[in-house]
């Protein structure tokens, strides 16, 4: 309680030393986006709807300086915002780059890649649509052998939905094979195949194409298999790091010098995988923590803020407390 109440009476004092740092050098704020689409259910808050994606690029094109993700920044004269997107839904490129082309918004959008051009989902999308559709499951579903054993009861959808809720979890601190596995046995137990939906489907080739032939756009590397990269061996990390990276460029021939981790928590990377990013020639790598960019930041662990599906009067108001944050 002592602690708590500490931190409550100092937080005052930080927003002042924020906004008197945002005096003396200009920072630049760099948003995370993931998708811009109209869902019926979005449990991961990560879908923007094209009229609000629209207005908050508006909001940022008449008030701030609208930096790319590699500029050098150190010359900016006024607080510059970087627009980034994870992972590479489909609708990146048929809903998000036509309004940034519209509104003249530069933004740089980070790929993974192992998904690229089949008709698959992303794994926590497709935990979604294996447990949270409206049917009759079976009674349980279990997960494990032994003392580990993890079981749940399934029939009711309240029961799936506290499943779904504890499974996530579980799911990003797995291996990619283990978490394939229990994908599968999934897929079985819901009597349900591999094939996504068209709405979360990621990136065709030809459509990643058509995101790097934009002026506007930068590519960047995501991993392979979007695994949180803490969890993993040094050699996976490598693996999953340059692999990204050498197919996309591949793909795109040209070069990728950008990259963002998966999740990208404090936890979800550690001090190997940044010396494995400088030593992929990355010249800046995106996180997942608030904060703003300084002349001190560090290149490999740049602070981003993630952006909801906000109106334009709570855009605003979240904006503000971005740039003390």
């Amino acid at each position: 309680m002592l602690r708590e109440a500490f931190h409550m009476a100092l937080s005052p004092l930080v927003m002042a030393a924020r906004l008197v740092q945002n005096r003396l050098a200009q920072p630049a704020l760099i948003l995370l986006y993931h998708r811009v689409a109209t869902l019926a259910a979005d449990p991961q808050l990560l879908a923007v709807t094209p009229d609000n994606f629209r207005a908050q690029m508006r909001h940022l094109k008449e008030n701030f300086t609208l930096a790319r993700l590699e500029d050098e920044w150190s010359r900016l004269d006024r607080p510059a915002v970087v627009v980034t997107f994870d992972d590479g839904y489909a609708d990146n490129a048929t809903e998000a780059l036509p309004i940034l082309e519209e509104l003249q918004v530069p933004a740089t959008f980070f790929v993974a890649t192992s998904l690229l051009g089949t008709e698959r989902e992303f794994w926590w999308d497709e935990v979604e649509r294996l447990l949270l559709a409206q049917r009759e499951f079976p009674a349980f579903f279990e997960l494990g052998q032994g003392r580990g054993a993890r079981r749940w009861p399934t029939a009711e959808a309240p029961q799936r939905a506290r499943m779904y809720r504890e499974i996530l979890p579980i799911l990003r601190q797995c291996l990619p094979q283990l978490r394939h596995d229990c994908l599968e046995r999934l897929r079985f137990w819901a009597a349900a195949g591999a094939a996504g939906r068209s709405s979360h489907r990621v990136l065709s080739c030809e459509e990643l194409r058509r995101l790097a032939a934009s002026p506007l756009v930068t590519l960047g590397a995501h991993t392979v298999s979007h695994s949180s990269l803490s969890t993993l061996p040094l050699p996976r990390q490598r693996e999953e790091i340059m692999a990204s990276k050498k197919l996309l460029e591949e793909l795109l021939a040209q070069r990728v010098r950008v990259f963002s981790y998966p999740f990208g928590t404090r936890g979800d990377y550690t001090a190997e995988t940044v010396a494995l990013c400088r030593e992929a020639g990355f010249s800046r790598v995106a996180a997942n923590f608030p904060g703003q960019w300084r002349a001190d930041s560090d290149p490999f662990q740049l602070p981003r803020q993630i952006v909801r599906n906000w109106d334009l009067p709570t855009f605003k108001k979240q904006l503000e407390r971005f740039w003390i944050s």
